[in-house]
């Protein structure tokens, strides 16, 4: 197992079969800080042959695996959620050097990735079945759920950690074996986290870790795989929909966590302080790159100068600079081409007629861009058509409760919706959104206690909760001749 010349960067390297391997064609591709555009690690390109070796490493595993007692895959779950939390730094710090995040924002997200490992090793050991008489009463109707097979799970670079381990946590608890693919731009952290299953004892052949290049074709070739049973996809809209395509002709099981367009509701009565507060975590969580962050901000007329207002003092006091000083409350983006992207999308708002009120600056150096926010934001301008993955705020002016509610819902996008206001007004609002999941005057509702996916366009299934080892498992009827 070799190591990088970075003491935090423990393994820049395939894991197949319970070995640490370079790829087969020996080429590699670089691992970037966005913050210095430093080369931290050059990481094995997999080819096809690791590919296939990994998923038939998994396939090979899983008739053991899948039979080893429930309360066995849960102590190794808990076991790789003590080594995290006694590694919370590590963690954290592998996060801020190939992703750009403040130091802030890393600690949160091992904080939260590691509660994934402890809340599946308690779901394992509580799958449930049903034994009942059935209503003409000449048979017993038995219902098992057993795992469902090898799980090919793909996660974004936004929070490389958490979606790993909200994969692999129920996954394994579930008696499924698996094929990790992290997001290019993060490996390293997908590394760690494979390295810490090894340690809390996953069998060899249970957790494997490919970085396909190139990507597309050879997850085509992983998906049509026979041994592939499930396929768990973190990322955007149009790369899922090219992989339920993929998916459909081996009628391969999906989940899905797509993108999304979250609005914000700034209701007539609402609390200000608490709206901002909510807002600037909506908002300004992970730098803006998370698809649960707020997007579209829809403020009553009676209380949209305030609000522009207090927001622009907030977003004043926050401080940019390199995530691994813990001072600066925002990073960089995960690279240049990513900061372009929302460079662009701000003059694009501003040819449109928004107002810039503070920010729309890019840094000469590193994948930096300013706090922003917008006023005079039209609903339909491009800006709230696009999912803005940064720390740009856009403000639309409303009157009709109505209408914002329509101009919320006028999206292909249903994951997550923010309202602010009086509690029995929010709520009401917050029944009409066609998102999967609302916040009500609170700027955060991730939790692995609960059932974490959205509606329409932006996925299929749940994850997170008792939900989410549900996803890795197959419902199984027995008759029994009472």
């Amino acid at each position: 197992m070799s190591q990088t010349a970075e003491t935090d960067v423990r393994y820049a390297q395939l894991f197949i079969d319970g070995e640490w391997r370079d790829g087969a064609s020996g080429e590699t591709f670089p691992v970037i800080d966005p913050a210095t555009g430093d080369v931290i690690a050059r990481f094995p390109a997999a080819a096809a042959e690791d590919c296939t070796a990994a998923v038939e490493a998994a396939s090979a595993a899983f008739p053991a695996w899948s039979q080893t007692s429930p309360r066995h895959r849960s102590e190794i779950l808990y076991r790789a959620f003590e080594i995290l939390r006694a590694e919370r730094e590590v963690f954290a710090r592998l996060m801020v050097r190939e992703n750009g995040k403040a130091w802030a924002d890393a600690i949160a997200e091992a904080n939260y990735a590691m509660e994934f490992f402890r809340w599946f090793a308690e779901e394992a050991v509580r799958v449930p079945g049903d034994f009942r008489l059935s209503p003409a009463g000449d048979k017993r109707i038995v219902v098992a759920r057993q795992p469902i097979g090898v799980a090919l799970l793909i996660t974004p670079w936004n929070f490389p950690a958490a979606m790993a381990t909200r994969k692999l946590g129920p996954a394994l608890a579930a008696g499924c074996t698996t094929v990790l693919k992290p997001a290019r731009e993060t490996p390293l952290t997908a590394a760690y986290v494979v390295d810490v299953l090894t340690r809390a004892g996953v069998p060899r052949g249970v957790v494997n870790l490919v970085t396909p290049v190139p990507t597309g074709p050879l997850v085509a070739e992983m998906i049509a795989h026979p041994a592939v049973r499930k396929l768990s996809f973190t990322g955007s809209t149009e790369v899922g929909r090219d992989l339920l395509r993929e998916c459909a002709d081996s009628i391969v099981s999906t989940s899905m966590e797509l993108g999304g367009n979250a609005p914000v509701i700034v209701l007539p009565g609402a609390d200000l302080d608490k709206a901002v507060d909510g807002a600037m975590l909506a908002k300004m969580r992970n730098g803006g790159s998370a698809c649960t962050a707020a997007n579209r901000f829809y403020v009553h007329s009676s209380l949209k100068d305030e609000f522009v207002r207090r927001m622009s003092a907030r977003l004043q006091d926050v401080r940019t600079g390199p995530g691994l000083d813990s001072t600066n409350s925002l990073g960089a983006l995960v690279s240049v081409a990513e900061r372009d992207k929302v460079a662009h999308l701000v003059e694009t708002a501003v040819a449109e007629g928004a107002r810039i009120v503070m920010g729309g600056t890019a840094s000469a150096e590193g994948a930096f861009y300013d706090p922003t926010l917008l006023d005079g934001v039209r609903h339909g301008d491009t800006i709230t058509r696009t999912e803005i993955f940064g720390p740009v705020t856009a403000v639309v002016s409303y009157d009709d409760v109505d209408r914002a509610v329509e101009m919320a819902n006028d999206t292909e996008y249903g994951l997550v919706g923010y309202v602010f206001g009086p509690e029995a007004d929010a709520l009401r609002v917050a029944l009409r959104l066609e998102t999967g999941m609302v916040a009500v005057n609170r700027g955060v509702l991730s939790d692995p206690a609960a059932p974490f996916g959205g509606a329409k366009q932006s996925g299929l299934g749940r994850e997170g909760s008792s939900e989410g080892i549900l996803e890795y498992l197959e419902e199984k009827y027995i008759a029994l001749d009472v």
